[in-house]
């Protein structure tokens, strides 16, 4: 700062102290949402051992990662305590392959198991929740068999929960299952527990209705956030994927309702990266300061 910028920053700061002049925009840039950046594990893409790609993370400007369920566990937490991260979630590592929505006991045992042990490390970690995508509706699963089946298979793992202190957030994800966000509500609603809520995630909405307007009907069961682009322009008939194909703030994402609709909300805490890019450490300090651009909209 030179002396001219320092003369009129202190003339203005007197004058409003003095009452006789609105605050500027410069006092209310500095004010942040208290919304702490994050990456998914799946997603970083350096190379390294646990430690290794963990310093990138730090060193990119994240605060935490969400390790995957069923990770060496003891690898995690001296990566961690080394590192200074924060674990913001766990992410579930059974729940695609042996959904609780299965037809058969013996898988979506395999699943409940999972989900069990994706609790465990989330209290090792220090996380406060588990990512959960529920079930699958499929040509073999329809809606209300994978409502009902996922509904009794988390209730039977709520008790767990609770007893670590680590809760259950179900994940929106395009699984052909809850794609409107009262879907959303009736389900938290059918399995009625405090230990179970909401892992919204920003971009899967997308392909289906705006994010902000999920945010009012989840309001206080949204529990981690993960922060996503959705460009529908790039959607094909054979490749709807293809709208994940935007980086952060190039989308359609319409960032600042989105914001505004968290504000409301009174949500605070953790904004998870799961965003293509994170392959070099140059990628990952894109994504880190995209999302401040994102946190500030």
């Amino acid at each position: 700062m030179n002396r001219r910028h320092f003369i009129e920053l202190s003339t203005t700061t007197a004058a409003v102290a003095a009452g006789t002049l609105a605050a500027p925009s410069l006092f209310a840039a500095d004010k942040k949402r208290a919304i702490k950046k994050a990456i998914m594990w799946g997603t970083v893409g350096v190379k390294g051992n646990v430690l290794e790609k963990m310093k990138l993370v730090k060193a990119a400007g994240f605060e935490g990662v969400e390790p995957n369920g069923g990770m060496n566990r003891e690898e995690v937490v001296a990566a961690l305590k080394e590192t200074g991260l924060k674990a913001a979630s766990v992410c579930c590592h059974t729940h695609w392959a042996k959904p609780l929505s299965a037809p058969d006991e013996a898988t979506r045992k395999v699943g409940q198991t999972g989900l069990v042990l994706s609790l465990e490390d989330a209290k090792a970690y220090g996380a406060t929740s588990v990512l959960l995508v529920p079930g699958v509706v499929s040509d073999k699963v329809n809606y209300d068999d994978c409502f009902k089946r996922c509904v009794a298979e988390i209730k039977k793992t709520v008790p767990v929960a609770k007893d670590l202190g680590v809760k259950i957030a179900i994940e929106n994800v395009w699984n052909n299952f809850i794609t409107k966000p009262q879907q959303a509500v009736d389900f938290l609603d059918a399995i009625d527990s405090e230990w179970v809520g909401w892992h919204f995630d920003i971009g899967n909405v997308g392909r289906y209705s705006p994010a902000e307007s999920w945010i009012p009907l989840l309001g206080k069961s949204i529990l981690k956030l993960h922060i996503k682009e959705f460009d529908t322009r790039k959607m094909t008939p054979a490749n709807p994927g293809a709208g994940f194909g935007a980086k952060f703030l190039e989308g359609d994402n319409n960032w600042p309702a989105i914001m505004a609709a968290l504000d409301k909300s009174g949500y605070t805490g953790w904004g998870i990266a799961e965003q293509g890019g994170g392959g070099s450490p140059e990628g990952l300090k894109d994504l880190a300061d995209r999302m401040d651009k994102i946190f500030a909209s």
